[in-house]
């Protein structure tokens, strides 16, 4: 694939990553599929945090569509807090079984996001993140 390529198709996983994280976080905790994306019990006051998070990233991440390579340490982040966000959250719902639904749920959806991310941003000079 060639950079310019890449780098459009990056843009729109930054557009689509971003409204997914500005609305589909909600829209998963709270409709869509409140087992796969929120823990038992419910904790409004901790829902209510990651959703804010969440969208406040999903915008940015648009903006950052725009111009991709001059938002790299954002993307980084995100990819970088993504995987970690996942793997803590995969350890939890391993080692609590009412918590397994996540293992479907928001944890790959997690790795996915920062497998897309980290395979369609430039690679940078030797000894770069990316």
């Amino acid at each position: 694939m060639n950079n310019a390529t890449q780098l459009q198709y990056l843009s729109i996983s930054l557009y689509v990553f971003g409204a997914i994280f500005t609305v589909g976080v909600y829209l998963m905790m709270t409709w869509i599929w409140p087992s796969g994306w929120s823990w038992e019990p419910r904790q409004p006051e901790y829902e209510q945090m990651i959703m804010g998070v969440y969208a406040t990233l999903g915008v940015f991440l648009i903006r950052a569509a725009k111009e991709p390579l001059a938002h790299r340490s954002l993307i980084q982040f995100t990819i970088a807090s993504s995987i970690v966000h996942a793997a803590i959250m995969a350890v939890q719902a391993i080692v609590d079984p009412t918590e397994r639904a996540n293992l479907l749920g928001d944890v790959p959806a997690l790795f996915l996001v920062a497998g897309v991310l980290w395979y369609l941003l430039p690679k940078q000079a030797e000894g770069a993140f990316s």
